[in-house]
């Protein structure tokens, strides 16, 4: 698998949905910025990182700072921040602090509500990275968590799955652009 076309970042940058909170104003700047320096990857990377400073465990900065390396294909510096956003998620639902231990009816996760999709969307890019970067069997055990949580396969996990069992390769035998 190998990384695709460079994405430009979501309008606006980040998502009005990643629920900001109590968010600094400083650190809700600098990830503006970053978004508005896109093209610059050197300055926006030093505004991400500067918000990540700022308010270093706050949700919102790590849901920033983890779409700004994965949409610059940097997933090994993605995947840490993908964990940090998945233990604040499990810790804002009051579930399991290890994911392994999630079970479904803990949570509405095949709901609309904000704080289990969180859970299900972060733990989907944990195994999504981890399948990126060569780390088949730890990709497989994350993903088949998403696919028990979500059995209608909204996240796709069960789709992943499949490519992971094809090595890669898409149903024509093409290599998948994951």
């Amino acid at each position: 698998m190998h990384p695709g076309p460079r994405r430009l970042p979501p309008e606006p940058w980040p998502d009005p949905g990643d629920d900001p909170g109590d968010l600094p104003a400083a650190a809700a700047q600098a990830l503006r910025a970053a978004g508005a320096a896109w093209d610059d990857e050197a300055t926006a990377e030093r505004h991400v990182r500067d918000a990540l400073a700022l308010a270093p465990g706050h949700l919102a900065v790590q849901i920033g700072a983890y779409k700004f390396f994965l949409y610059r294909h940097r997933l090994a510096e993605a995947l840490p921040l993908a964990e940090a956003c998945l233990a604040g998620a499990l810790r804002r639902t009051n579930l399991p602090a290890d994911w392994r231990d999630l079970r479904p009816d803990q949570a509405a996760f095949g709901s609309f509500e904000p704080a289990p999709r969180l859970v299900l969307f972060a733990l989907f890019a944990c195994g999504y990275l981890l399948a990126r970067l060569d780390r088949q069997d730890e990709s497989r055990e994350v993903l088949m968590k998403v696919a028990e949580l979500d059995p209608p396969d909204r996240m796709g996990a069960r789709r992943l799955l499949a490519v992971l069992d094809r090595g890669g390769r898409d149903e024509d035998g093409r290599d998948e652009e994951a």
